[in-house]
């Protein structure tokens, strides 16, 4: 059996670089993929789907290093399900369900450019704000 995904998006928070018991890094992030189309009203519509991404060993330092809220990546990876193959589910402050995306990348590749490197203060309009992250 085969599993891939593909995503080109942009990080939801700066990544946060762990260790694991072995001493091996893993480095993890949220990732925004945003989808935009014209709605048949001919309003412009947009959706956004969250992941919740773990970078393992020297590419994970990389990402570390090199990242920062707003960077646009690609990555190609496998999900990773919760219980019973499905998304994680969680609920909401106001009480609705959710679901968790959760991704383990293999391949990560820095769209930005040195100089579209953002600062840790940019802010994207293109974002939700952090506190609709759910993780």
């Amino acid at each position: 059996m085969f599993q891939k995904i593909t995503l080109i998006g942009n990080l939801g928070r700066d990544p946060d670089m762990r260790y694991m018991p072995d001493g091996s890094p893993v480095t993890q992030f949220s990732l925004a993929v945003n989808r935009k189309w014209n709605g048949s009203d001919g309003n412009q519509m947009q959706e956004t789907t969250w992941f919740a991404v773990s970078v393992f060993g020297k590419t994970g330092e990389a990402c570390n290093q090199y990242l920062a809220k707003g960077s646009k990546v690609f990555l190609e990876g496998r999900l990773k399900p919760g219980e019973n193959g499905m998304p994680r589910l969680w609920q909401r402050q106001d009480g609705t369900m959710a679901a968790s995306y959760e991704m383990v990348a293999s391949t990560v590749r820095f769209l930005d450019g040195r100089e579209d490197k953002p600062s840790h203060e940019h802010e994207s309009g293109d974002l939700m704000s952090d506190e609709n992250i759910p993780f």
